[in-house]
């Protein structure tokens, strides 16, 4: 079984780029994930590169920025690739099959609220309607 779930903050701005031939929508990212607290109370965080394709990648790079919270889950890969240099690179990276925006809005603007690449309404959030919970009335 090869399933990893993420849940971090994007290091820089999603990078967008369409496939050659057929015209993919690709976008990379880096997850900044915490770890646990060390013996000394120090919080740490790995960066995680996750790959992103189709509608999802273009709607990450539209709504997403850097800093901005995100879940996703998908699988490791790992390939190898000849480097300019002639030298042989390898890369671990997680393939995206599903996205969560935790925090998201338009580049140019601030928001929060939740965005599953599966909706196919229009990404806007109203809190209006919402009623709050007292998390005292939770029975877990």
């Amino acid at each position: 079984m090869n399933k990893v779930v993420l849940i971090g903050r994007l290091t820089k701005d999603p990078e967008l780029k369409y496939t050659p031939g057929s015209g993919t929508a690709v976008t990379t990212i880096t997850l900044a994930v915490d770890r646990r607290f060390s013996k000394d109370n120090q919080r740490e965080a790995d960066f995680i590169p996750v790959v992103i394709w189709g509608k999802s990648a273009e709607s990450t790079a539209q709504y997403m920025s850097k800093g901005k919270l995100m879940g996703v889950s998908g699988r490791i890969q790992t390939r190898s690739y000849e480097a300019k240099d002639g030298g042989r690179r390898y890369v671990t990276e997680v393939v995206a099959e599903e996205i969560k925006f935790l925090e998201w809005g338009n580049k140019n603007q601030s928001g929060e609220g939740g965005y599953s690449d599966n909706s196919s309404q229009e990404y806007g959030s109203s809190y209006e309607d919402m009623t709050p919970i007292d998390d005292g009335d939770i029975p877990f």
